[in-house]
């Protein structure tokens, strides 16, 4: 339950992302008073959509199906694509995925929030996904007979993920040519990978973070320490592709890296300010360089944004994506919950970067070598300046 406080308090909710009174939307709009803006009467057409849909309508007529189509439009029409209504159903798969234990296929999602295109970005090693047949860089085209292109991405993965033990039909783009692969994953339970690590070539160690879930900061420290045991003499951290996730969870992060002072801080819409600060207990002191690319979004932009301005590190790879705003997740009582933008963030010298994102100290695009696929000449090009700094 306390991790669920903390989720429902503090999510970013990246590319990949709150409240609502919930009489408003038990009322299915009434409380949303029967005059609007435009001065027509809310309450009235609605009434007169239901008895054309009861006079005429020919399919069959599922009450629930209405009413949680009222709500998702009520939030849809904020024309936002970070506030989203979600039903009972997405709001258990939503909170068991930040908790780090879920039954799913073990794959990373990313969308694009100009085109709706979503992407595999990553499969976990060994899982349904990875067994399926699935990989990176797959565009999920439908999952069963549902076209994903444009969905909301929280409602795609809450119909990839079921019941340990069922199956999930899927239907995936791949390659230049956009070869169509369909595939049958059986659903397992998932323990969430977000942190993988290991030493390189002269003692510089490397850190992957795909996303900020509860069970990050955890992994992250547990990966910097053991790094640290076996005398690590540089960093480089891996935020590519990450679309963010937890702000309480970036900021404990962050307070392991920096010196005392701001991580970041947030205002509202009445101009409230909220502080994060880290505490002068840890601070990483040996040569660090951050990998950013076009789908590192909100939390992984916070992380990046602070470690440039205090100058710890630097920021290598590409533009990054620039989601500079913040939304809270807001239990409905009844197991609906919604998700609003209420803030934007700056990072500690005062920089909004929704729209822009962060630019790196050393831009460096991802250049694919058709002879050898595990070449990284962005990662090539971190470990080159680190081992300047050594």
């Amino acid at each position: 339950m306390k991790n669920r406080k903390s989720f429902m308090q503090g999510a970013l909710c990246g590319a990949l992302a709150i409240l609502l009174v919930a009489g408003l939307m038990s009322c299915g709009l009434k409380a949303y008073s029967r005059e609007n803006s435009s001065g027509s009467d809310t309450s009235g057409k609605l009434g007169t959509l239901r008895k054309l849909i009861n006079q005429t309508y020919l399919g069959e007529v599922e009450d629930d199906a209405l009413r949680e189509g009222i709500y998702k439009g009520f939030i849809s029409g904020l024309d936002d694509p970070y506030s989203v209504y979600y039903d009972a159903e997405e709001t258990r798969a939503l909170i068991e995925t930040t908790e780090g234990e879920y039954d799913g296929i073990g794959a990373v999602l990313s969308q694009d929030i100009n085109t709706g295109v979503v992407t595999l970005i990553r499969i976990y090693e060994g899982s349904p996904a990875m067994e399926a047949g699935l990989r990176d860089n797959d565009i999920l085209y439908k999952v069963e007979d549902m076209e994903v292109t444009g969905k909301d991405l929280s409602e795609v993965v809450s119909h990839i993920k079921g019941e340990k033990g069922t199956e999930v039909n899927l239907t995936v783009y791949r390659g230049d040519d956009h070869e169509e692969v369909s595939v049958t994953a059986v659903r397992n339970t998932i323990q969430a990978q977000t942190v993988a690590y290991r030493m390189m070539e002269d003692g510089i160690g490397y850190i992957a973070v795909s996303e900020f879930d509860l069970v990050t900061y955890k992994q992250y420290k547990q990966a910097l320490e053991d790094l640290e045991g076996q005398g690590m003499k540089g960093l480089v951290v891996d935020l590519r592709n990450n679309p963010g996730g937890n702000l309480s969870t970036v900021c404990e992060m962050l307070d392991l890296m920096l010196p005392e002072g701001l991580i970041v801080y947030t205002e509202d819409k009445d101009g409230n300010r909220d502080e994060e600060r880290s505490d002068e207990a840890h601070q990483f002191n040996l040569p660090l360089a951050v990998l950013m690319n076009g789908n590192s979004a909100s939390a992984s932009e916070i992380y990046a944004g602070a470690i440039q301005d205090y100058g710890t590190g630097v920021i290598v790879g590409t533009q990054s994506y620039g989601k500079g705003v913040v939304q809270q997740i807001f239990d409905l009582k009844d197991g609906t919950s919604v998700k609003l933008t209420i803030a934007e963030y700056f990072t500690p010298k005062g920089r909004n970067i929704h729209g822009t994102g962060i630019t790196p100290d050393v831009e460096v695009e991802y250049e694919v070598n058709e002879e050898d696929p595990e070449e990284d000449n962005q990662l090539d090009k971190a470990v080159e300046v680190l081992r300047g700094k050594m």
